[in-house]
């Protein structure tokens, strides 16, 4: 494709004698979404025990765990899925709980409805369900291996 520059378009030199004999338009590049999700990778030394109350109290599903006695196991709500893997956990920081230092955030859509549901089920809180700063409305759960794990919807 031959263009056709003149002494005014900037892409030609004085003479008008073009700097450019030919032009390509590339579009910016579009990247695909390569990413889809990510899922926490939780260490348990209890498979059984951490899934039981993921399940009867978290409302979580168990899709499936491996080898018996399991060593990793799935378990999914709403289409969210949290792992877990048979082993030791690393050693807590000792400010943990004082510094609210959270193990996840999971961002739901009625934090009130999901608040009263955990509350029915006697789950332990480590923060009420309250208004935030960063408008939010959020509670924090301290789940059966010391985890915590913030809940939040927008406000």
């Amino acid at each position: 494709m031959r263009n056709s520059l003149t002494a005014r378009d900037p892409l030609a030199d004085a003479q008008g004698k073009p700097w450019v004999t030919e032009l390509r338009y590339t579009r910016p590049m579009i990247r695909q979404k390569m990413i889809r999700q990510i899922v926490p990778l939780f260490f348990t030394t209890d498979i059984p025990r951490t899934l039981a109350y993921y399940k009867d109290k978290l409302g979580f599903e168990c899709l499936g765990t491996w080898q018996d006695p399991p060593e990793y196991a799935i378990v999914a709500r709403d289409g969210h899925a949290i792992h877990f893997r048979c082993a030791e956990p690393p050693t807590a920081n000792p400010d943990k709980y004082a510094d609210e230092l959270l193990d996840a955030y999971l961002h739901v859509e009625d934090a009130d409805a999901l608040y009263a549901e955990y509350a029915a089920k006697s789950v332990e809180f480590t923060r009420g369900l309250a208004n935030m700063p960063w408008h939010s409305r959020e509670f924090v759960v301290k789940d059966c291996d010391g985890r915590l794990l913030a809940f939040g919807a927008r406000v």
